[in-house]
Parts: structure tokens; C-alpha cells; sequence
């Protein structure tokens, strides 16, 4: 099939610069991989390997870059973390800010809008934390080994997502919509976790502030405000306070990304683009100009608008440097040995794959056998398993929480391989098993019952757009 190189496409908005610097020609099948988050899944996959080659080097380079630290202070007020905590804390909030806005337009106008949609991934999320932590405990009933029940709960959205992209079934989107619901639902529930069971002191004070900006983001969605520097501002004062409060700041990200608007615009801003456009043309000036890119923006809704600035932020830049900054696990002879025979080792990677395999099933199992919910699209019962199998990647909370269990720096290590090697494992099998039911059980083609629909007569016109 040859490229669609002859589309003829409109110039891009504003003058031509006096000098044109050349670019190497990218193909078009490249320009799609890399328009996805396949892209990203591979440099965080590239990351993680490049971070345990680091971390395994002579000396002591990789840990000690990472806390290496730095500090924002304002007067006598200020934050001072290491690089590590930098990342961890506040760039992986934008990565799940980026999830959250994506889950709201999907619950908005999308597929997930009906309750039976979203049921199936949140019960199966339910399960995927529970026996995953029952089993672990099953491993290790005693302190301190006990103290890690919360390390294997965690999905890690980043590595499902990508692996997903890269290696899952054709035409995957019905699919990645339900296993992002759940890691999402997944992620929710073991920050709440982490926050009772894993915070050293919660600041009441400091919740009350949280609680009262997250108020205001919902007056502000209420009110369809339509410009994003107010959700920009309070999202940052969230981030502070949830930071202060003791509990993990990515859940102001996934806050601020379920709150922000994603219903559609109404016509009436076309209308109003159509009056601030022509008056540019009648006259070019510098505050024309300005109202009528305004009166493009308020086209299109803020999540959409906030979604396309971060997303590439995200999947390219966040994401790789957090496997950069967190993989890196010393992996000497002597470590490994003890893993092979460490509870905390065996436990992690037996709750990551045959917990969340199990977990997820039947919390799914119980939504679609009771009838209370519904898989999305054309996902079958299989793809789910495939799914649940993949949803054993355990990376980011993991390896957060493991820190957080164990001061002792033997189990930190133990209990990081159990992570690593169970992830790895997780995503193979699920790899392989949705390759598999991806060929059996196509999700983009048409049910053979299914008749097909005539192809209309006459020119072609955008259903979206009302006569005029």
C-alpha cells in the first residue's frame, strides 16, 4: 500500500521563517509509531534496562546522582528533595494527570459514560488488590517481612500501556480503554494504601486543604470555566498541599485530570470564531489576533486542550526518566542467592503474577455473572484474562512502597528483584497470551451475525456538523 504522501493538506498557521532548517524525512509508518504510546513504551523500557546497566556499574554513580539534592524555596518556606523524589513526586504526577484526563473524557463522552462499563475494570481493580496482598501475607505472616503486603497491589500504568501498545492485539483501543480504567482504579486504591498504611504522619491540617481545593476545582467545573490557568494554579496549590499532608503527591495529578471538563463545546463558540476570524481579516492587529486565538481555544474542551500539551510530555520525557530513576536495583551474586530462597522475593513475584491474574478474573467475573456490568466494545472474556495477566506489572507504587517498608537495605534489595523479576515475567506471559487471543479473537472485525451497514449515496459530509 503506498503512503498517503498526496494528501494535499492547508499551510500551517503564520508566515513562512526566512530560513528553512532541513530535517532528516521521516517515514510515515515511523511518524504513526511514534504518534503513540508505543513510542514511549519503548524508551521506558530502554530506561529501565539503561538504569539496572547504571546501577550495576563500579562505584556508586547511579545513587548517588539521584540524591543529589535540590530545592524551591520561597523565603524561609521551601521543598528539598532529592532528583529521585523530584521525579517520583512531581513529574509522575503529570503522567498520571495525563491518565485522569483521559479516564474523564472517556467517562464523559465516551465509552466508560455508562456505569455498567466502568463497573467490570473497577471490581476487577477491587480484586486485583486483595489477593495479590493475601498472598503475600501467606509468604510472609511475620514482621518484618510482614510490613510489604502493600508492594505487590500496585499496576503500574506506564508499563501496561506501553507493553500494550507494543506488543498487544491489533486494533487494541476497546482493550487499552478497559485495562486503563482498571490501572487506574488499581493505582487509586493502592495510593490510599500507601497513604494509610505507608505515611509516617498526615498533616490534618494540610488535608483540609486539599480537601478545599479540590472544592474549588469543582466550582470551577461547575461554572464551565474554559481557560486552563485557573485548573493550572489550583493544581499546582493541590500538588503543595497534598505534598504537606503526608499523603503520595501524584493523587493531586489524578485529581486535578478527573475534575477537569470534558463535555463538548456548544456551537455557539463556532459561531463566535466565525465573528473574532473575520474581524481579523478586515483588520490584522495584535488584540484581534489575540480574541480570535481565545475564541479557538474555547472550541475545544480543556481537557482535550490540557491532554494534547502534556500527553507528549508524558509518554516521551516523564515516563522514560522515571524507569531511568528507579529501576536500578545492584544485582551481585550474593543479592540474587538470597533472593532466589527470600520469602519477600517468592512472595512479591507469586502475588504479581498469579494474584493479579486471579484477582482481576474473578472481580470481573463477579460483575458480568451478577449482570451488573459489561465489557467494553468487542472485548472478550479473554482478552480480560490476556489483560489480567499483563496487569502484574508492578513498577512505579512497587518499588515507591518498597522503600517505604523496609528500612533494612537487604530487604529493600530483595523486595525490589521480586518486583523486577515478577513484572518481567507478568509481561512476557500477558504479551504472549494476548498476541494469542488477539489472532482468535479479533477486536476489529465485524461479529459474523452481524450484517453491514450500506454505504451512504452522495457527497461525503461530516456527520458532526449541523446544516446550515
Amino acid at each position: 500500500m503506498s503512503e498517503p504522501s498526496s494528501v494535499s493538506l492547508p499551510p500551517r498557521p503564520g508566515p513562512r521563517p526566512r530560513v528553512a532548517i532541513p530535517v532528516p524525512h521521516v517515514s510515515y509508518p515511523l511518524q504513526r509509531f511514534l504518534a503513540t504510546e508505543a513510542g514511549g513504551g519503548l524508551l521506558l523500557l530502554v530506561a529501565a534496562v539503561a538504569a539496572l546497566i547504571w546501577a550495576n556499574l563500579p562505584g556508586d554513580s547511579y545513587e548517588q546522582f539521584w540524591h543529589t539534592k535540590a530545592s524551591v524555596s520561597v523565603g524561609n518556606a521551601g521543598i528539598d528533595l532529592d532528583l529521585r523524589h523530584w521525579v517520583n513526586d512531581l513529574a509522575m504526577a503529570l503522567f498520571f494527570l495525563t491518565v485522569g484526563l483521559e479516564i474523564s473524557r472517556e467517562l464523559t463522552v465516551g465509552e466508560l459514560r455508562r456505569p455498567r462499563a466502568v463497573l467490570v475494570p473497577v471490581l476487577g481493580a477491587i480484586g486485583g488488590l486483595i489477593l495479590p496482598a493475601l498472598i503475600y501475607i501467606a509468604f510472609n505472616p511475620s514482621a518484618p517481612a510482614l510490613h510489604g503486603w502493600g508492594i505487590p497491589i500496585s499496576t503500574d500504568t506506564a508499563f501496561l500501556v506501553g507493553i500494550l501498545a507494543l506488543f498487544g492485539p491489533r486494533c487494541p483501543d476497546q482493550l487499552r480503554l478497559f485495562l486503563l480504567t482498571l490501572a487506574i482504579a488499581d493505582d487509586i486504591g493502592a495510593i490510599g494504601v500507601m497513604a494509610i498504611f505507608y505515611s509516617e504522619g498526615v498533616s490534618a491540617t494540610a488535608l483540609v486543604a486539599v480537601l478545599a481545593l479540590t472544592l474549588v476545582l469543582i466550582g470551577l467545573r461547575w461554572a464551565r470555566i474554559w481557560q486552563l490557568q485557573p485548573y493550572v494554579v489550583v493544581g499546582l496549590l493541590l500538588w503543595v498541599a497534598v505534598f504537606v499532608s503526608g499523603l503520595h503527591p501524584t493523587l493531586a495529578g489524578v485529581i486535578v485530570g478527573l475534575l477537569v471538563p470534558a463535555a463538548p463545546v456548544g456551537p455557539e463558540q463556532a459561531e463566535r470564531l466565525r465573528f473574532y476570524g473575520r474581524a481579523v481579516l478586515e483588520r490584522a492587529d495584535a488584540v484581534r489576533a489575540r480574541l480570535a486565538a481565545a475564541a479557538a481555544r474555547a472550541t475545544v474542551p480543556p481537557n482535550d486542550r490540557l491532554q494534547d500539551a502534556l500527553h507528549p510530555v508524558s509518554a516521551f520525557l516523564v515516563i522514560p526518566v522515571f524507569g531511568l530513576a528507579n529501576a536500578g536495583v545492584r544485582l551481585d551474586g550474593e543479592t540474587l542467592r538470597r533472593a532466589l530462597t527470600s520469602p519477600v522475593t517468592i512472595g512479591i513475584v507469586v502475588a504479581l503474577l498469579a494474584g493479579k491474574t486471579v484477582g482481576i478474573s474473578l472481580g470481573a467475573a463477579l460483575a458480568l455473572r451478577t449482570g451488573w456490568g459489561e465489557l467494553p466494545g468487542r472485548v472478550r472474556y479473554g482478552h480480560l484474562i490476556g489483560g489480567a495477566v499483563l496487569a502484574g506489572i508492578g513498577f512505579t507504587i512497587s518499588l515507591f512502597i518498597a522503600d517505604l517498608a523496609f528500612k533494612d537495605p537487604l530487604l529493600q534489595a530483595e523486595a525490589k528483584i521480586g518486583v523486577l523479576a515478577g513484572s518481567l515475567l507478568a509481561a512476557v506471559l500477558g504479551s504472549v497470551a494476548l498476541r494469542c487471543l488477539g489472532e482468535r479473537l479479533p477486536l476489529c472485525t465485524v461479529d459474523d451475525d452481524m450484517e453491514m451497514p450500506e454505504l451512504p449515496t452522495g457527497p461525503w459530509r461530516d456527520p458532526t456538523l449541523s446544516d446550515r
